[in-house]
């Protein structure tokens, strides 16, 4: 039996979506919490992960810094996930699965 995410959804059902997909939506529920640790742990896995370190993260430009993190996502993937796409679609799946 799998387990259900926060979401009401299973491993199963989240595992049939694509990687783009559960990053939508990932990146959704990140914005909407101000989860800024979130998007910083998704960039560290790209292959481009230190031109990241130009964002400071500030607790008071929380908003403003997750709309710099998900514009150096397009930037540094142009939504292609090459070698990275497995550890991201785990860290899509569990962080969906836990909120």
């Amino acid at each position: 039996m799998s387990e259900t995410s926060a979401g009401g959804r299973t491993f199963d059902e989240l595992d049939k979506l694509s990687t783009e997909e559960l990053r939508e939506q990932a990146f959704h529920l990140a914005r909407e919490r101000r989860d800024v640790e979130f998007f910083w742990s998704v960039l560290r896995h790209l292959p481009n992960a230190d031109e990241a370190a130009v964002l400071d993260g500030a607790p008071n430009s929380v908003g403003p810094i997750i709309d710099e993190a998900n514009a150096l996502w397009r930037e540094l993937t142009g939504h292609g996930y090459e070698e990275s796409a497995p550890l991201l679609r785990a860290a899509f799946i569990d962080y969906l699965m836990k909120h």
